[in-house]
């Protein structure tokens, strides 16, 4: 006879019961979960309390939650704002170039610094290449205006040679390629290091077969390697353009100045600005905050199911 299926409220029992086994089996791993859930909740979940001000009239005297409900009169403010508008294409511009444009860096550095058969200059670059990564933007900048400025080293060298000076900070022309060099010397190294460690987890017996047949080890590199890598690239690049309306608020505030106010003035600093630096409207700046992270989620959405259409696993299963 076969046995009597279960009830409709045992079943749900059943699953419980084997989820808090399972739970208490690995109790310990869970315990050591506990203070990163505790972070994770104080400053991550907690603060997004504070999201209530894009849609509230916000008065100091009032506090957050006594303050007067307006609803999305405040993303109406925001949008009939031209500087806004700017802001968002500016963003948009120049997080698309530099994601064409930087984006390969880490994975080439990664191919070449694996392609190096002797270890010690391999563990030589990497240290070297990943260093400016714990720079900070202000001495990162300060490095750049004592270089590039009129009385900087390379103006400098140009004024002996009988050349005229270059006014490489004040260019509008020369502050994307500014941005895009400085922010692939800091980040290359330091990305390079994820895709060194995904080649690290490569079965060598393919490369071990691969030599028996013949294969020469630039056939090795876009053969084995790459292929191999390839579903950490594409997790990098949907991060990546989930990213793409925050723009480096760090480094774009340090190297920018008034001579290039109209180039600079993305997303992040128009907040910055509106926040900090003309009349105080926390409610308007949450709103603008409001929004950017929202098209951020979308574009992550919208990246990740291009990477599933294209064949790749994406973020969510």
């Amino acid at each position: 006879m076969k046995p009597a299926a279960l009830g409709p409220e045992e079943k749900p029992k059943t699953k419980n019961r084997s989820l808090f086994t399972e739970i208490w089996k690995n109790r310990m791993v869970y315990t050591l979960l506990i203070p990163g859930l505790i972070w994770l909740f104080i400053f991550a979940y907690m603060p997004m309390g504070g999201l209530s001000l894009a849609f509230k009239h916000y008065r100091a005297n009032d506090g957050i939650w006594g303050s007067e409900w307006v609803a999305f009169e405040n993303f109406r403010y925001v949008f009939r704002d031209p500087n806004f508008t700017a802001a968002v294409w500016r963003t948009l511009y120049v997080n698309i170039i530099k994601l064409v444009v930087q984006f390969p860096f880490p994975v080439i550095i990664a191919l070449l610094l694996n392609e190096l058969r002797m270890r010690r200059m391999s563990k030589l670059f990497q240290t070297v290449l990943t260093f400016p990564q714990f720079l900070s933007w202000i001495i990162v900048s300060g490095i750049v205006i004592n270089v590039l400025s009129y009385d900087g080293l390379v103006n400098s060298f140009l004024s002996l040679v009988g050349l005229p000076a270059i006014n490489f900070l004040g260019s509008e022309k020369m502050f994307l390629p500014m941005l895009l060099l400085t922010d692939i010397w800091k980040s290359t190294g330091w990305g390079a290091i994820i895709y060194l460690a995904a080649i690290s987890g490569i079965d060598q017996d393919q490369y071990e077969s691969s030599q028996i047949d013949g294969a020469t080890r630039m056939q090795q590199m876009f053969r084995i390697t790459l292929p191999n890598i390839l579903p950490t690239i594409v997790v990098m690049f949907i991060l990546a353009v989930g990213g793409l309306m925050s723009s480096g608020f760090d480094q774009i505030f340090n190297l920018a100045n008034a001579a290039t106010k109209n180039v600079s003035e993305v997303l992040d600093v128009y907040i910055y600005r509106i926040t900090f630096q003309s009349s105080t409207d926390f409610s308007f700046s949450s709103a603008v905050s409001l929004f950017r992270s929202l098209v951020n989620m979308a574009l992550l959405l919208l990246a990740d199911r291009g990477a599933k259409l294209l064949g790749g696993d994406g973020l969510f299963k």
